[in-house]
Formats: C-alpha cells, structure tokens, sequence
C-alpha cells in the first residue's frame, strides 16, 4: 500500500478515528480525505504542512483539511493526540449544511490553534480530551457521546473558526469522494513509491491503471489538483526534504535518492521551491 495516501480504517461507528502517538520519530508525508485533528499534550510535535515547517508545541493544535498533505519530523520526548473524521458524518439533509461547505470550511481555515481566540482553544481542546477519553472506558454510550462531541466541535468550527483573509488557491488534492478512487490513487502512489527513481512515462503510469494517457490525465488533475508530472516532482521533493531532515549525504547522494536525474536539476527545483539551497535548508533544521 502506498504510504502517500492513507486509507483510514475507522474504529467507530460514526465515521471516527482516535489515537495517542508518541512516536517520535519522522513519518513520510500522506494525505487522506478524512479531516484530521494533531492535539500536543507534551513536547514539541515538529510538522511539516503545505510546504511550511510548524514547531506545535504542548496543548496546541493544527486541523489538516480533506486531501492536505502533511509530515512530521522528528520531535524527541513528544506526545500527540491524532483525531481523524469523515464530513459524511454530518449529514447535509438533517443539518442543511452541504459536505462541500464543510471541506471550504477547513481549506479556508486558519488551521494552529495559536492564532485562534483563546476562548475557542480552549473549547475545543477540553473537547478533545473528552473524546479521547471515550476511549480509555468504553460503555454503550461511547457513540453516542462520540458523536455528540463531534457535532459541538463542528458547531464551534462553522460558528468560530477564523478564516484566511484572502482565499486559498484550491490545494494540491481535490476532496476524493469515492473509495474507488482512492483504491486507483493508492495503486498509482504505490507505483511511483516504487519507481520514482527511474524516469515513469505518462504512458506507463496510465497502462497501470488501464486508462489512456489523455484520461489518466484528466482523471488526476480532478483529483489531485495538479499535473502529473509537477505531483512527480513535487513528490521528489518531499523524498529530498525528508533525506535531508535525517541524513548528512552528499547533495549528489540525496538528488539520486530522491529521483533526480542530476544534482543540478535537483538544486534548480529545489531552490525554485524552497527559496533556499538544499544545503541552507538542511542547516535551517539544525540550527548550524
């Protein structure tokens, strides 16, 4: 299964995944099209979000919208509390709020909690912790409670949840509906997790999934929100930071274990992305 995309097997009824992670070690970036909220109840949890380093630090949260991106870092003697939902469960007919609304919602969202209201924080992390608690002493009840906590957290969102002034540029991945989809999705992911060292086709990766290279075309770009060659490269990168956040390699070394045809190319896209070398980025981790 590709690790890019994660395929949430949910533990309860209501459409709803909860955990503690106190793995601190890095984990290779992924997206999923269920809502996903990071509660830090100790340490520093180091993430990486649209391209953006965020330290998060104890008691603060980040929401990650339907289809973002996300990594994490190393974050040493770090614990978190990882909430995953799907929007289906708020159903439009009852409540009159359509699932397209909700995933606008957290893509125009101000997603740390560091720059909400402190009264909102505040609501929604005692919110957390009684969900989490739904899981230490399970009863008849716990759905019930689940999903009433589930619904007060997104009354907050909708009534409190601070937007960005100017409106976001949709994401790199369109909301994935369809289980199908996905399953098409993880077996191209799971090919260029394989591959992305050697030089894939745009015919290859559309005879993997038995369609032309006009339609794979189109059915990636609805999907993912950009060509892809540039999700290629994108993804190249991701491999690079990654590289670089836990290996002291020749820059050589890392553009070939990233999929780059030649340092120089792997310097050029990188700096075009980053706005700094592979070598200052690596230093702006440490510090040195």
């Amino acid at each position: 299964m590709s690790h890019y995309i994660e395929l949430v097997k949910f533990d309860s009824p209501v459409n709803l995944k909860i955990f503690k992670n106190e793995n601190t070690l890095a984990s290779f970036p992924h997206f999923h099209k269920e809502v996903e909220i990071i509660y830090v109840k100790k340490g520093c949890v180091n993430i990486v979000y649209q391209n953006e380093m965020i330290a998060l630090q104890e008691f603060e949260m980040i929401i990650f919208p339907s289809g973002a991106t996300h990594a994490f870092l190393s974050s040493p003697n770090s614990e978190r509390y990882v909430y995953q939902f799907d929007l289906a469960t708020f159903d439009e007919k009852l409540l009159g709020v359509s699932q397209l609304h909700l995933v606008q919602l957290f893509d125009h969202a101000q997603v740390c909690s560091n720059i909400w209201p402190d009264d909102l924080a505040q609501t929604v992390a005692e919110l957390l912790d009684l969900l989490f608690q739904t899981t230490l002493a399970p009863t008849i009840a716990v759905h019930y409670l689940q999903l009433g906590y589930l619904m007060q957290l997104m009354g907050l969102f909708l009534d409190q949840l601070p937007q960005e002034k100017i409106q976001k540029v949709a994401g790199h991945h369109a909301e994935v509906k369809y289980k199908e989809d996905l399953v098409l999705l993880n077996r191209i992911f799971g090919y260029i997790e394989t591959h992305y060292q050697e030089d894939i086709t745009l015919d290859a990766i559309s005879d993997l999934v038995g369609f032309s290279p006009y339609y794979f075309t189109r059915f990636f770009k609805k999907h993912i929100g950009q060509t892809f060659i540039q999700f290629l490269s994108d993804y190249r990168l991701e491999k690079a930071r990654y590289i670089l956040s836990q290996e002291r390699l020749p820059m050589v070394e890392v553009a070939e274990k990233s999929g780059f045809s030649s340092v120089k190319t792997f310097h050029h896209v990188f700096k075009k992305s980053q706005g700094m070398s592979p070598l200052q980025y690596q230093k702006s981790l440490t510090g040195k």
